[in-house]
């Protein structure tokens, strides 16, 4: 038997490196007898290409990545690391000396999750530990563990995926002020740092000319004493001895103050590390909770499609102010579809549907989107490619369309009321 692993959507990179929706993906072969030996983890060439641009970006450091391509890439040290994330997803596709040098530095870096991994034997167990991993925060490792495994299935890695994706996108909307502070204080802290540094080299010469000055007047000191000698006191020696007591004054005097601001930039960094912290603290803790919802939302959603038949969900909510309208929804789960029919017949509104390219031919997007009055597709789950097609469509045909937070049954109730109520007004006026 063989397993295809679906081509989902991923970031474009530098050179728009997604694959079509309806491109074949790579075909695993699995054992075909149970004395066979255990199936190998696969390899990053071996996976669909539009795993690579998540996988890259997710499970690599841009530091990492950089030192991986300037091995094999003439003038990649010059490249930005955009430029560098466009150049490693299409060299991990390919199975030469890139993807395998990428391959090394993945197992590498998450070498204890691929152990932890390894050790499962089912489907079950992958999800346990993919759990696991999302509420410790660990996701490049469990990302990069569970997409190899050789008994990661087509819906499993779909799931991953898709919240790998979803994370990426919210984490980024939901703490862009975190963020931003974080980027300050740590400039402020390089700063503070760099300040430091000059202080100290200033301090430091401060310091030897200080200690050669003191040295040669011991020196002097000691001169005269073993001459034995005591020679009037003349107007030059006087002023040297004034000029001399001047200058110590005024390197003691240079040398308290360089003491002093050290001492309140010290504390200023201390303070601004400090802060750094807490801005780090606030930020895990806000991607925790954020988890949290995401779980709680995702356990509504399953409960509302397992637990409400078609027959029983007439108490539902759902406005009727589109009727005669045709609907178009791209994306989202195939076992939400009747569910989602249903709801559009309710507003006296007809349901066209199109998964995005993954299993329905891409080309026939276009024309359904030329056919409805409104297309909606969830972010989440959906190709950026159908994405793409949607809105240069839509918009060469002034059709409107709402792309959804997520693919479920509260968003696109949620979205049918603003429909609804969009299409009132356009009745009033």
């Amino acid at each position: 038997m063989s397993i295809k692993l679906p081509g989902l959507h991923t970031a474009l990179s530098v050179h728009g490196g997604i694959l079509p929706a309806h491109a074949k993906p790579p075909v695993f072969t699995e054992p075909t007898q149970k004395s066979c030996a255990e199936p190998k983890r696969r390899r990053i060439w071996e996976l669909t290409g539009n795993f690579h641009c998540s996988i890259i970006g997710t499970c690599l450091t841009t530091a990492e990545l950089r030192q991986i391509l300037i091995k094999i890439l003439p003038g990649a040290s010059k490249e930005t690391d955009h430029e560098l994330h466009g150049r490693a997803v299409l060299l991990a596709g390919k199975r030469d000396i890139g993807a395998k040098l990428l391959q090394k530095a993945l197992d590498r870096r998450h070498r204890s999750a691929v152990t932890q991994f390894g050790r499962a034997r089912s489907v079950d167990e992958l999800k346990a530990l993919w759990a696991g991993a999302v509420k410790r925060a660990e996701i490049p490792g469990g990302y990069w563990a569970i997409l190899t495994h050789p008994d990661t299935t087509e819906d499993l890695a779909r799931a991953v995926f898709g919240e790998v994706h979803m994370l990426s996108h919210l984490v980024g909307a939901a703490n862009r002020a975190d963020i931003r502070r974080l980027r300050d204080l740590e400039a402020e802290n390089t700063e503070l740092q760099a300040k430091v540094m000059r202080q100290q080299v200033h301090l430091r010469e401060a310091i030897v000319t200080r200690d050669a000055t003191i040295a040669k007047l011991q020196d002097m000191v000691a001169n005269a004493l073993a001459s034995g000698e005591k020679k009037p006191e003349s107007e030059v020696d006087q002023a040297e001895r004034d000029t001399t007591a001047l200058l110590i004054g005024d390197l003691r005097r240079r040398l308290e103050s360089e003491s002093a601001g050290r001492e309140r930039i010290e504390r200023r960094l201390d303070i601004a590390l400090a802060e750094r912290d807490e801005v780090r603290k606030h930020l895990a803790a806000l991607e925790r909770r954020e988890r949290e919802l995401q779980a709680e939302l995702d356990a509504a959603e399953a409960s509302i499609a397992q637990q409400v038949p078609l027959e029983q969900s007439e108490d539902a909510e759902v406005p009727a102010n589109l009727a005669g309208s045709t609907l178009l929804y791209v994306g989202g789960r195939a076992g939400l579809v009747p569910q989602l029919r249903m709801l559009a017949e309710r507003c006296g509104a007809t349901l066209l549907h199109h998964d995005g390219g993954i299993d329905d031919r891409s080309g026939l997007l276009a024309a359904q989107v030329a056919r409805a009055d409104r297309v909606f597709f969830p972010v989440d789950c959906v190709s950026h490619n159908a994405v793409a097609i949607i809105k240069k469509t839509a918009r060469n045909l002034g059709k409107p369309y709402i792309a959804l937070r997520a693919a479920g049954l509260t968003t696109f109730v949620a979205a049918l009321r603003t429909a609804a109520a969009t299409a009132l007004q356009s009745q009033v006026a």
